[in-house]
């Protein structure tokens, strides 16, 4: 089998038959010519099918090891797909530290039409065990989780979730494919939102998921039709051209956040660093036996509470304050305003002392100075 960063650059995107073209052509017709009623060359419609969505999702389920992939129009989009594969009645156990839209999407959207959700420390299986219930269906869990990093042992929770007849459901967004590969080590479905890393530009918003279930992909590709939450052909091609720089892009980003997560602990103002790179993490051997590195994302909690918090986002220059995450530049959020704010009040809301940034591909010297000088001045105030 070819080498990922060999697959990032060709898997699904051979050079063009009829000019040569190396680059996947955006297919912008939303409508295919037939021979004859039925005889088609492969796509009739471009909401169910499209030349260039059809190359980004071989390539991207190259990547992730699976036979199958579906393209959504946003990661919401494709994790309400893997949800519709439930039943009114139905249980889902959920990490009780997860990006906050997912939340929403559970208590705001799949509740009222009687799925069932509660939340549970993923770094204890037994504790996920013990939060199965008859009607449990799925355990949908984010290694490392959103915003706080906790890294739950896939293998572990695969078994956990298969001796129950359930299914097991990884958001892979903040470790890509490069980093770590969910189904390979017994996830049943991976998501992403191709909107970060993937993507890496911060100029395309998409979803995407993964399974080398046939049943499950079969699903997923009848709602992909059917709902129609659809990339276009040029997101298609956007993310097709991030994907090829992804590994060399989060050697980077593993690089600069190690190196920013090491000097955000040995700072006055700061209380806690979150970032499974640091021995001191209680999940870094777990991360370090089912992950190539440990990413590009930091979080932190500084001394002075939310005050200071909301200070520091707002003096530092080079880490840009916005929501997103996982592209060529640094940003600075504050989730339990921002990112996290619809968990507030729940079983999964964010310590809002928290800080989290997404360290991107510069200088690393002119990051840390950032960081420094904004932490000086939050702590003068």
């Amino acid at each position: 089998m070819a080498g990922f960063e060999t697959l990032a650059i060709h898997a699904g995107q051979p050079p063009d038959r009829s000019t040569g073209a190396v680059v996947p052509a955006i297919h912008l017709s939303t409508t295919f010519a037939q021979a004859g009623v039925g005889n088609h060359q492969g796509f009739e419609y471009s909401r169910s099918g499209n030349p260039t969505r059809s190359a980004l999702e071989a390539c991207v389920a190259a990547l992730e090891g699976a036979r199958h992939g579906s393209a959504f129009s946003s990661g919401l989009a494709a994790e309400d797909a893997v949800l519709r594969l439930l039943a009114p009645g139905d249980h889902v156990v959920v990490g009780d530290n997860v990006y906050g839209g997912t939340y929403r999407l559970l208590a705001q959207v799949h509740a009222h039409v009687g799925i069932a959700f509660s939340s549970v420390r993923l770094d204890d299986p037994a504790a996920v065990g013990a939060a199965w219930r008859p009607e449990t269906k799925m355990l949908w869990i984010e290694t490392p989780s959103n915003p706080i990093l906790r890294i739950a042992n896939i293998s572990a929770l695969g078994d956990v979730a298969h001796a129950h007849g359930g299914m097991l459901v990884v958001d892979n967004t903040f470790a890509t494919p490069y980093l770590q590969r969910p189904l390979a080590l017994g996830a049943d479905v991976v998501v992403h939102s191709t909107t970060k890393y993937l993507g890496g530009h911060s100029d395309v918003v998409g979803g995407f998921v993964a399974t080398s279930d046939d049943v499950i992909a079969s699903r997923i590709s009848t709602l992909q039709n059917s709902v129609g939450a659809v990339p276009s052909p040029f997101d298609c091609y956007l993310l097709l051209r991030g994907v090829k720089t992804l590994a060399v892009r989060m050697d980077r980003h593993c690089a600069n956040a190690a190196r920013v997560a090491d000097a955000l602990g040995a700072h006055p103002a700061v209380d806690t660093v979150y970032y499974p790179g640091l021995p001191t993490h209680p999940g870094h051997a777990t991360a370090a036996a089912q992950m190539r590195g440990f990413g590009g994302m930091v979080s932190f909690t500084v001394r002075g509470g939310e005050a200071v918090a909301l200070a520091v986002a707002a003096a530092t220059e080079l880490f840009t304050l916005a929501e997103s995450l996982g592209a060529v530049e640094s940003l600075i959020e504050h989730p339990h305003r921002m990112t996290h704010a619809s968990v507030a009040g729940s079983p999964l809301a964010v310590d809002p002392a928290l800080l989290r940034l997404s360290v991107g591909l510069e200088d690393v010297d002119d990051l840390l100075a950032d960081l420094e000088r904004a932490l000086g001045v939050a702590g003068g105030r």
